[in-house]
């Protein structure tokens, strides 16, 4: 399998008035590309300061991050910038979307930063809200959607750029157990047609549904291990089938 993600050594250390607090400790593993992964641990584990490294939004202090055979470790802002809006899309707990631009808006953003044409920026934002099940909600704006919904765009937005990574944080923290099983199949479905999705939780029955989980406990790596995930959208069907 091809390698996507791979960190040598990865250290995070920050300066908390006079004494220096270790975020992480370092961290080495691989992450291969169609992979499926969730990052668990309890709060102060390192599992957010190795998603905001991943995710090019900080930088380590010692140690090595490639993505895609690249050493974004060494690169700068300007590249890291780059990197963020090209190769990785965010999902976030809190949806992060703009709330008086429509859902078409909202997805179209990363486009717009990259420049890309408007007839373009169109045609893809359509394409990538109707892959997650809006295409009729596109001039909807964020309070005319529910959660779930507003979730649903935020995922169209982290494709749009056709990323080569998704980092998915807290994905269903503000959701409830119905919607999350949604999305949960969303994200599955995506990873069954290739995406590579790392996603932090603190829910043990949210990491279930990926390939692999990774357990973090004061900056280290505690535990690796392969999971049989389970089916978010057999779970989904089951619930309308028992509610009917």
């Amino acid at each position: 399998m091809t390698t996507l993600i791979q960190t040598r050594n990865l250290s995070k250390q920050y300066q908390m008035g006079d004494s220096h607090v270790m975020a992480l400790r370092g961290v080495s593993l691989q992450i291969n590309q169609g992979e499926f992964v969730a990052i668990m641990g309890a709060s102060g584990s390192g599992k957010s300061t190795f998603m905001n490294l991943l995710g090019c939004l900080d930088t380590p202090s010692a140690g090595e991050y490639q993505l895609a055979g690249e050493q974004v470790s060494a690169m700068s802002s300007d590249q890291l910038a780059a990197i963020r809006n090209h190769r990785i899309g965010f999902v976030f707990q809190q949806f992060n979307l703009l709330p008086r631009t429509s859902a078409q808006d909202n997805v179209e953003l990363p486009l717009l930063y990259a420049s890309t044409p408007a007839r373009e920026r169109h045609a893809r934002a359509i394409a990538r809200l109707k892959e997650v099940g809006l295409a009729g909600r596109a001039d909807h704006h964020p309070s005319q959607l529910s959660g779930g919904q507003q979730q649903r765009v935020a995922i169209a937005r982290a494709l749009v750029n056709n990323p080569a990574l998704i980092l998915a944080d807290e994905p269903t923290g503000a959701l409830d157990s119905r919607t999350s099983l949604e999305i949960m199949a969303l994200l599955q479905k995506l990873n069954q047609i290739g995406m590579t999705i790392v996603m932090v939780t603190h829910e043990a029955d949210i990491a279930a549904f990926a390939a692999r989980v990774i357990t973090f406990r004061d900056g280290s790596v505690i535990s690796d291990i392969a999971n049989k995930p389970d089916d978010a959208a057999a779970k989904l069907t089951m619930r309308q089938e028992v509610a009917s």
